[in-house]
């Protein structure tokens, strides 16, 4: 079931799945495909999320850690790590619910039983107590320590999980005679998978900062550890994502960190079937961090007057149409971005 990788984002997930394969008991092999996919599906997610802000959930945040080996713990990375988790989950619940395990099936816990105003439980409800259990076996086994930080990424992981059960949704099927639907059986199904990455981003957005130690615990000192750790998160609920440091500037390129920066990122403009986030986002982009928009006139060739021919083959022609794109350049005298902009930057960083 594992599945090749074959495009540059596909093997910069490698190193998450493979350390997700490598945790658990060798029965877990038999989820790893499910794993690799939910995995792929998250990052994917996280990419749509964030297209057209100044952090695009690039490769390298995959590895969830600096240069030197520290892991960070910015608002960004409570994200990767909520919807990482949500993704592997996701992808074994609806596998397990479509019968690709041979130990796993619908939850039928409820069958027969009544819901309000005259329905009864029925049909097939995903399986989401199972794929939460290997979920959790899988992802949090990367946690291995006992600091603030191991802390802060479970409890971000338990919140992508706890995502997925919040945004599932009853689907209902009605019984009578001539469609009188005098009967209706109901299941809880998943959420299609954006849903899940909508209500995410909203708790990005709201992520709580925790004033906390960032040190390793030293030998003698773990109650003490704990006990604070668990004053810190005493007001935080549990589907809420959190972090302890504030994000870098990511209007400038950081090599030690593997961001490029945003001089060469494309923008939009002009389009009034956009959103209001995306027709802004030259002026965040590109404007607000000391850059021009430079206007680009690119050559597409895209399938079209697609015909089927009996049978059973499609053919398509290729058709070459110009574009204009958006991109942010320096600007010709080649300075920094000014003190207004370093100070907008610094008022807008999460």
């Amino acid at each position: 079931m594992v599945l090749s990788m074959c495009s540059h984002a596909h093997l910069a997930l490698a190193w998450t799945v493979n350390n997700f394969l490598m945790t658990g008991p060798k029965a877990f092999l038999t989820y790893a495909g499910s794993v690799q996919v939910g995995a792929q599906n998250g990052i994917h997610e996280c990419k749509h999320q964030f297209a057209w802000e100044r952090w695009n959930c690039p490769e390298n945040t995959l590895q969830l850690s600096t240069h030197n080996g520290l892991r960070s713990a910015t608002r960004q990375t409570s994200f990767v790590h909520g919807i990482s988790a949500a993704g592997v989950m996701y992808t074994l619940t609806k596998n397990c619910s479509m019968g690709d395990f041979d130990n796993c099936g619908c939850d039928d816990s409820r069958i027969g039983q009544t819901g309000c105003r005259g329905w009864i439980w029925g049909g097939c409800s995903d399986n989401v107590a199972f794929g939460e259990k290997i979920s959790k076996q899988f992802v949090d086994a990367l946690e291995g320590g006992q600091d603030s930080r191991a802390a802060i990424n479970l409890h971000n992981n338990e919140a992508g999980r706890l995502a997925i059960k919040a945004t599932m949704r009853r689907a209902c099927k009605c019984h009578g005679v001539s469609g009188s639907c005098s009967i209706q059986t109901c299941w809880m199904q998943l959420a299609d998978f954006r849903e899940v990455g909508n209500y995410l981003k909203m708790k990005y957005e709201h992520a709580k900062k925790l004033e906390m130690d960032k040190k390793p615990t030293r030998s003698g000192n773990s109650a003490d550890n704990r006990a604070a750790i668990a004053l810190a998160f005493r007001s935080i609920a549990r589907t809420e994502l959190v972090y302890l440091e504030d994000s870098p500037d990511y209007c400038v390129k950081n090599r030690s960190l593997g961001f490029q920066g945003l001089e060469g990122r494309e923008c939009l403009k002009g389009n009034k079937n956009m959103s209001l986030w995306e027709r802004k986002s030259c002026r965040r982009l590109c404007y607000e961090c000391g850059l021009k928009v430079v206007e680009k006139r690119i050559e597409v060739v895209s399938s079209c007057n697609c015909k089927f021919h009996w049978c059973c083959t499609v053919k398509c022609d290729k058709c070459r149409q110009v574009v204009t794109k958006y991109y942010c350049a320096r600007k010709q005298d080649g300075r920094k971005p000014h003190n207004k902009a370093k100070r907008r930057n610094r008022a807008q960083r999460h």
